[in-house]
């Protein structure tokens, strides 16, 4: 049976905001997960490449996915706000996903600024069971750690071998510096974007 895919508008703290929500087809709906994309302000939406394989692995564990546009991208209301507005966007995006799945488990993932926003907004929610993170910029691995000190939510890290914004010994400190329960991968890849190994990058997400 096809999988299928919705495309429908959730009210958001900035007004409305974009979503897809995209069913695991065959596979029988074991958890859902939200998904958050790369900065609004480099062309990240929620059809980056990264965050549609992320979707094909999640979807090929039994995971219902939602995905959406920040604010100010694609069709959502706004417009960029430093992080802040946007970790709104996807608290409200993820209010409506428990809310119309709570039954199920809650995972977040999310590339790069959606990384962090994923790590963030999964560490303050108890709804939240695991959070992957993919591609996480790293520049001060003390101070970025100490942000999720105290939580104790699963945390997936997967990273480039050569990710020109989170060099492997920046990424290896913060991960050391996590609370359990954690967990590293690493892929081997060109750059930030996976641009040469996005069917690795697919592969290591159906291992978590």
């Amino acid at each position: 049976m096809p999988a299928r895919v919705e495309s429908f508008f959730i009210d958001g703290p900035a007004g409305r905001i974009e979503a897809l929500l995209e069913e695991p087809g065959d596979a029988p709906t074991r958890q859902v997960a939200l998904l958050c994309h790369p900065h609004p302000l480099y062309g990240g939406t929620m059809h980056n490449k990264v965050v549609h394989r992320l979707s094909l692995a999640l979807r090929r564990l039994g995971t219902l996915v939602l995905r959406f546009n920040f604010r100010g991208v694609g069709l959502s209301a706004g417009s960029f706000d430093g992080g802040r507005g946007e970790l709104d966007d996807a608290r409200a995006a993820l209010n409506w996903l428990a809310g119309a799945y709570p039954e199920l488990p809650v995972w977040l993932g999310g590339f790069s600024f959606g990384a962090r926003i994923a790590l963030k907004l999964g560490c303050e929610d108890e709804r939240v069971s695991r959070i992957i993170a993919v591609g996480v910029p790293v520049e001060d691995p003390v101070i970025e750690a100490a942000q999720l000190a105290g939580c104790r939510r699963e945390k997936i890290l997967i990273q480039s071998t050569h990710d020109e914004f989170g060099p492997r010994a920046l990424v290896e400190e913060l991960f050391r510096r996590w609370p359990e329960p954690k967990r590293l991968l690493w892929v081997q890849a060109a750059d930030h974007f996976f641009s040469d190994a996005l069917s690795m990058l697919e592969e290591a997400v159906t291992r978590v």
